[in-house]
């Protein structure tokens, strides 16, 4: 891994030492987030570990998946059993698949069932916003929220009378393609968003080193997602506004194991907001909605095996008082109730869980920000528990912060951990952690960075034991770790590099938690001339293990992308991209393949 990182990084400092030439569009994070606070707050005024992707970062990167996207993001480990949606687990920050908590434009997303989101099937072409929180979040949002927090908003409406059209077709290796369109605009106070995508691909043999004796197909798997995405909204002469969204994706994808070939699925999510100024101090906020997560699974011969559909029901209600120019107060309450319908036989089929939270944002002596949170739930499965965090910066001369946070966060256990016949535990208690970290950060003319530490320690995780095999809370772990960030515009070119090391461990046996890399860097260069844009991804990983003995090693890896896009005139543009362009091959499931060498060209319509 020594020889990657340094070739890497050797990579990396071409462009600060042979490119000419300057450039103003440095890669500047966005100046306000929403889910760090659940409100619209500045970035530097916070001390939260945060990462936002905008519309144009997804076309600049060229990205087909929202896999693709999150690849490479500090504090992101992404494990994928085979090419396209196929399964897809998130760790943020070395924590737990499940530990990270989902929300579609503010409602809860993911399944009941297992505990995580499919993000192989949310759809790129409905995403406006991706805004990654890391780190513990349960004293604003409950349950899940270990790892940290990664909220996707899709496509908003428009802010022109004229209709704004987008269209994009598109193809490249393993017969992938995708078509989509979409149009947004307002009429009048009003403001509507409507799109629809379809993407596919025939996608490469998933499993590799299986016989078709032993039930296994060994054949290209094959995906296809259609998805739907519309919003509208309309704001009152007295500045109250009403909106409503919706999102929908299904298909299927062909999967490879003894038990089924291929999954028909349905994610969907939909909701209303109001808000309203009741004063020039008081600001309030109801959203309702609801979210799906099906999947019926058939066998090679096309013969039904399982079906497990699970939905959530949300509903929040947010308030937000200025109680002084620099003092912030939001108080808020969620309600949210979980529903299974499967072919396997629950105990019980639903639960409902109850917060109430308290955020205060306040700015101290001019420079020192405060960020303080208080939140208790109560859950049906296993009574109550109450979560906090709190977070300090201080921005001082010459572009420098300092900032630190402590806080600590529950998990809740899934419908299987507690329900599955044969080894669910009705009597489990939740996940618990306890977090810190610290860190400095920089804005200066030539660019920015950001060094980051942290801690976590994990109580009472759930894991399987026995004969048979049964959940109980017996885990325990810890986690140590250091994120760098560094962005700059140099000789006209565009650099960003990311850092993360880590030591992610069972703390009753010292091994190091499976599937979690400790090394990994990412790199990415860009430049415009005139209407031709060209870029360059780079990422390497360390090894890891696929078991929790560490007797299961998957190697490094480095992977290469290049891409170029050219605007033929106002409204037309041409894009090219080539993936894993030295065609590494390497895994991180074990026996599950990844892509090799492959391109995708695409023209877009804008008016």
């Amino acid at each position: 891994m020594q020889t990657i990182l340094y070739r890497s990084l050797l990579l990396a400092s071409t462009p600060f030492t042979v490119l000419a030439a300057t450039s103003d569009e440095a890669v500047n994070l966005a100046e306000t987030v929403v889910t760090a606070t659940r409100t619209e707050t500045r970035q530097n005024e916070l001390a939260t570990a945060m990462t936002v992707y905008t519309r144009h970062d997804i076309e600049k990167l060229q990205v087909r998946t929202l896999p693709e996207l999150l690849k490479g993001t500090p504090g992101v480990d992404m494990v994928q059993s085979g090419g396209y949606g196929k399964d897809t687990n998130v760790y943020l920050r070395g924590t737990n698949a499940d530990h990270v908590l989902v929300l579609i434009d503010g409602i809860k997303a993911g399944s009941v069932t297992t505990g995580t989101s499919a993000f192989q099937f949310i759809p790129i072409d409905q995403i406006e916003r991706v805004e990654i929180i890391r780190g513990p979040q349960s004293s604003l949002y409950g349950s899940e929220a270990i790892g940290g927090v990664i909220q996707i908003f899709t496509r908003k409406g428009g802010t022109s009378e004229r209709p704004n059209i987008a269209l994009e077709a598109g193809g490249g290796s393993y017969e992938t393609y995708n078509g989509s369109a979409a149009i947004n605009g307002k009429w009048g106070k009003a403001w509507y968003s409507l799109s629809a995508a379809q993407f596919g691909s025939q996608g490469i043999n998933a499993l590799s080193g299986v016989s078709v004796a032993n039930g296994f197909n060994p054949d290209r798997d094959g995906y296809n997602n259609t998805s739907v995405n519309a919003k509208t909204g309309y704001r009152f002469d007295n500045g109250a506004e009403l909106e409503a969204f919706f999102l929908r994706a299904e298909g299927e994808t062909e999967i490879d194991n003894s038990i089924s070939s291929s999954t028909e699925f349905i994610n969907q999510t939909l909701g209303a907001t109001a808000s309203a100024n009741f004063s020039d101090m008081w600001k309030s906020t109801l959203r309702v909605g609801q979210s799906m997560d099906d999947a019926d699974q058939f066998r090679h011969n096309g013969q039904f095996t399982s079906r497990f559909n699970t939905t959530r029901w949300n509903a929040s209600w947010l308030n937000e008082l200025a109680l002084h120019k620099d003092h912030q107060l939001t108080v808020g309450a969620d309600y949210r109730f979980d529903e299974v319908d499967s072919s396997t036989r629950y105990v019980e089929t639903s639960r409902y869980d109850v917060g109430v939270f308290t955020d205060l944002h306040s700015r101290i002596f001019d420079r020192h920000f405060l960020n303080a949170s208080l939140r208790w739930d109560e859950n049906q499965a296993f009574g109550d528990s109450v979560t906090g965090n709190f977070g300090w910066r201080f921005n001082w001369d010459y572009g420098l912060s300092a900032f630190a946070s402590f806080g600590n966060a529950f998990k809740a256990p899934t419908f299987n951990q507690l329900y599955f016949p044969g080894f669910g535990n009705a009597g489990l208690k939740p996940e618990k952690s306890t977090s810190f970290e610290a860190g400095f950060a920089g804005h200066h003319d030539w660019g920015n960075w950001e060094l980051r530490a942290y801690h976590t320690n994990i109580e009472d995780l759930i894991v399987f034991s026995g004969t048979p095999s049964t959940a109980k809370n017996i885990g325990k772990a810890q986690i140590d770790g250091i994120e760098a960030e560094v962005s700059t515009p140099i000789f006209g070119w565009n650099n960003k590099l990311s850092m993360n090391l880590m030591t992610p461990k069972d703390r009753q046996t010292n091994l190091r938690l499976p599937r979690r890399v400790t090394e990994s860097l990412s790199y990415d260069v860009s430049r415009s001339f005139g209407d031709l844009d060209i870029g360059a991804s780079v990422l390497a990983q360390g090894e890891r293990f696929d078991n929790i003995s560490n007797t299961v090693r998957l190697g490094s890896f480095m992977t290469a992308d290049l891409r170029t896009a050219y605007r033929i005139d106002k409204n037309w543009m041409l894009s090219a991209k080539l993936n894993n362009m030295f065609d590494k091959r390497y895994q991180t499931v074990n026996t599950y393949n990844s892509f090799g060498r492959n391109f995708y060209f695409s023209i877009h319509y804008n008016y």
